[in-house]
């Protein structure tokens, strides 16, 4: 039997990934990034197919990754969330930098940052995995707390992009702890 309301519990963290594609950088939400291993510092990204920054980390093999604040306020989320870079230029009115590897990297509303090159990707059905070398990562506010998936959440009451590797239907109370096969 599997219960969706278990997967809740899992801890994840709300980051931006960024990349670049030619002279172009888009960059969106996403909450499944981990560390895999100490030496050689190495990351994974879980990413929708359907994203444009998952079409410009596949092209450049680079990205970057922005930890957001708790104190990030939900309209800066959402202009990295729930708009697409086909269609709006993500980065305007935004403070960020190049980095090393010539992806952007926010530095409004994030407490810190890392960048990465891409050794290997894992075809997820719908997701891609990406596995990368960490090559920079950097501190921008020592004293913020990152924001959790669930803080987001439960306290700042955000919604989940049916694209997101964490979107789980919205099920009626009744439906709960139904099995799902």
């Amino acid at each position: 039997m599997i219960v969706l309301e278990a997967l809740f519990k899992l801890t994840y963290g709300m980051y931006i990934a960024s990349s670049k594609k030619n002279n172009r950088f888009n960059g969106c939400i996403v909450n499944s990034v981990f560390q895999l291993t100490p030496d050689p510092l190495m990351v994974g990204m879980s990413l929708n197919k359907k994203s444009l920054t998952n079409d410009y980390i596949t092209d450049s093999n680079v990205f970057g990754v922005s930890i957001l604040s708790q104190n990030a306020p939900m309209s800066f989320i959402g202009k990295f969330g729930f708009r697409s870079g086909r269609d709006t230029n993500k980065f305007e009115q935004v403070n960020s930098q190049i980095g090393r590897t010539g992806v952007p990297i926010i530095l409004d509303n994030t407490i810190c940052f890392i960048e990465a090159k891409v050794t290997q990707t894992i075809d997820l059905v719908t997701h891609t995995l990406f596995i990368a070398k960490i090559v920079a990562s950097q501190p921008i506010d020592r004293h913020g707390e990152p924001m959790t998936y669930a803080y987001y959440r439960d306290v700042k009451q955000g919604k989940t992009p049916e694209i997101a590797a964490t979107y789980v239907a919205v099920k009626s109370k009744s439906q709960l702890g139904k099995k799902y096969d």
